[in-house]
């Protein structure tokens, strides 16, 4: 029975599902969830992200950590994290640039926070000479100082959709007509969660909430505020949610939420307030929300480009500058991508952000 099939049987035995349980179980079904059966990425996938782009993006990643990680004194044993790696792409080219910082990869315990059995495979073959300890949730993090990125994570979180009706919100859930997958809408209710979004929006916007969202970065900010450490968060989104941002990725195009549930990615912007909100509610400092480009062009992406360009052939050339250019330019993951760096309150901001 394909996941389709149960996803109609359980509607009809129990009703319409949030967005966020149908999210859930798209992706993360045991059987025929999407990441739990596939590697989505890279050109033979369904997406591609930064890391697979170019390795300047993880090594410049893993510099500014490293930096924060001298700024703060050099703590012994520290946690150095990613959630949600992927192929294990973007840790190689971190632990790659930070080789020659004295100390620090002898100081470095590797933790990768993964649930899919297939991409923990892939990773355990990209970090086979770094012994990585493997988690299920951000919980089970150890308590040391932490050290920690989470590229392109927080958008496949579930999420629930609102529509403004009024005073009250109509949730918008998954249902049957025909037979079929269908989009509607529950009955006007308060939101307790949307009670400060009446002011900024009026009726017929959407608005979206990620509940494992600000739970999860408030471990990740407790115990950077308490133990030390620094996060970089990148992901596409803003600083506030506002309008239809719900999406369903395969081979790269963008194909309907409803038609093939399991076979596709499904993401959201992030809304980077709730975030933030969720890193002060810990004691915990954080940056000024910053496009990609910018980030990375702070970082010195421009010059390594050019290294690179000059250590090659003039097709390998060719292929930096346009990764480069899709890194980093407004009109491509520049601006669309955003950086929220975690500090401690007493301690400087990861290099290439702004208190």
């Amino acid at each position: 029975m394909s996941l389709k099939d149960l996803l109609i049987e359980r509607i009809r035995q129990d009703g319409p599902l949030t967005v966020a349980d149908y999210m859930a179980e798209c992706l993360l079904h045991p059987v025929h969830g999407y990441y739990t059966t596939r590697d989505p990425l890279g050109a033979q996938g369904d997406f591609t992200t930064a890391p697979e782009i170019s390795q300047m993006f993880g090594e410049l990643v893993g510099l500014a950590l490293a930096q924060s990680w001298l700024d703060q004194g050099r703590p012994d044993p520290f946690t150095l994290a990613e959630l949600g790696p992927g192929r294990g792409t973007l840790m190689a080219d971190i632990l790659r640039a930070t080789r020659n910082v004295p100390g620090f990869h002898d100081a470095a315990r590797i933790a990768l926070v993964e649930a899919s059995p297939t991409l923990r495979k892939l990773q355990a073959d990209t970090l086979s000479g770094y012994a990585p300890e493997w988690l299920g949730e951000v919980g089970d993090l150890p308590r040391r100082p932490l050290y920690l990125v989470a590229n392109e994570f927080f958008d496949a979180l579930p999420i629930r959709q609102f529509v403004r009706d009024g005073e009250g919100w109509r949730e918008r859930v998954v249902g049957l007509k025909d037979g079929e997958l269908t989009f509607g809408l529950g009955a006007a209710a308060p939101q307790a969660a949307l009670k400060d979004r009446l002011p900024d929006t009026r009726d017929g916007d959407i608005v979206e909430t990620c509940p494992a969202a600000a739970p999860i970065l408030g471990q990740v900010a407790g115990t950077i505020s308490s133990l030390g450490g620094a996060a970089l968060i990148i992901d596409y989104g803003d600083w506030r949610s506002l309008g239809d941002t719900f999406q369903a990725v395969r081979r790269h195009d963008k194909v309907g939420l409803l038609d093939a549930p399991g076979e596709a990615d499904l993401t959201a912007h992030v809304d980077f307030e709730s975030l933030a909100i969720a890193a002060r509610s810990q004691g915990c400092a954080h940056t000024r929300l910053t496009p990609q480009g910018v980030f990375l062009e702070r970082l010195g992406i421009t010059a390594r480009a050019q290294v690179l360009a000059r250590s090659g052939e003039e097709k390998n050339a060719e292929a930096v500058v346009r990764a480069h250019r899709r890194l980093t330019h407004p009109e491509e993951m520049g601006n669309l991508f955003k950086v929220l760096g975690l500090y401690p309150a007493q301690a400087a901001p990861p290099p290439g952000l702004e208190p």
